[in-house]
């Protein structure tokens, strides 16, 4: 099976921080691909496994595009792939596509690499003629992605930088909370909104929406392990009940999600990755999806 990388892209260098695209040829993969799912790339024979959303697939080239943040171990080891090397093993499409549909209109907020996720929702529930808002955060202008991507694909787009130096300084719920609101005021209303990015947005997110009653998916980049529901590394808790993330997700109602548990389940092996990467107990590892 043929998992040769055949473009890279660097999105974005900032401050020792890089997102780097990966363009893989499988066929098999990039003809079953659908929106929301993942893939699980072993980067070497003895590597591990990660989950990494497809953010894009080609059906005619026969390949998928994956986005990520050189932060952990692999990731960094992924960064250093060219066009030509070939990975050990990748696996997809996993987990359960979004559910496209008509709905009217819609709102997509991303979040750092999170921008990466919306981007294929985007673009297939604007296939289905919705009216598509995206609202794109970054830390700093230089670690934004993908904005032109979107704005080919969306009637409106929000920029905000949390210094400022892009679009208007904030948060992506700022400008979430005032879109809603304008909305409650025309008495129009938004169908359906759908997160993507750092676990803190996408809950504060998800309170913005409960607020205004507003139907929200939110996708999780939960900690996986064998990514087929054997192992319960990514479980999360959903109105009372256990769920996994690989088989029953990876989008769940960000309304019955129980945050407080996924926060500190995020956290469990951050220790050992400043281990691997040879940094102080006192240094700070971000979120996958900053």
């Amino acid at each position: 099976m043929a998992y040769r990388i055949v473009n890279k892209k660097s999105l974005c260098e900032y401050n020792g921080i890089r997102i780097v695209l990966l363009e893989i040829e499988n066929r098999l993969i990039a003809d079953a691909a659908a929106a929301g799912q993942f893939v699980v790339v072993i980067a070497t024979k003895k590597g591990e496994r990660i989950p990494l959303t497809i953010a894009d697939s080609d059906k005619n080239k026969g390949t998928i595009t994956i986005i990520f943040q050189e932060i952990g171990f692999t990731t960094k080891l992924l960064g250093k792939f060219n066009p030509g090397d070939s990975l050990y093993a990748v696996a997809g499409p996993m987990g359960n596509p979004t559910e496209i549909k008509k709905y009217g209109s819609v709102i997509l907020v991303g979040g750092g690499v999170g921008v990466a996720e919306i981007f294929p929702v985007a673009k297939a529930l604007k296939r289905k003629g919705n009216y598509i808002v995206s609202i794109l955060g970054a830390r700093t202008k230089d670690l934004l992605i993908l904005e032109t991507e979107l704005k080919e694909v969306s009637d409106e787009v929000h920029i905000c930088t949390d210094d400022g130096s892009y679009g208007r300084k904030g948060f992506t719920t700022d400008i979430l909370k005032e879109l809603l609101k304008a909305c409650e005021l025309r008495a129009a209303s938004y169908e359906l909104v759908y997160a993507a990015g750092p676990i803190p947005m996408m809950r504060l997110v998800s309170s913005v929406t409960k607020t205004f009653n507003v139907k929200t998916v939110v996708s999780l980049a939960a900690l996986m392990v064998d990514a087929t529901g054997m192992c319960g590394s990514c479980r999360v808790t959903v109105k009372g009940e256990v769920k996994f993330s690989c088989i029953d997700g990876p989008e769940f109602n960000a309304h019955l999600i129980e945050w407080d548990e996924l926060a500190k389940r995020a956290n469990i092996y951050k220790d050992k990755e400043k281990q691997i990467l040879g940094l102080s107990q006192d240094a700070s590892v971000p979120d996958c999806r900053d």
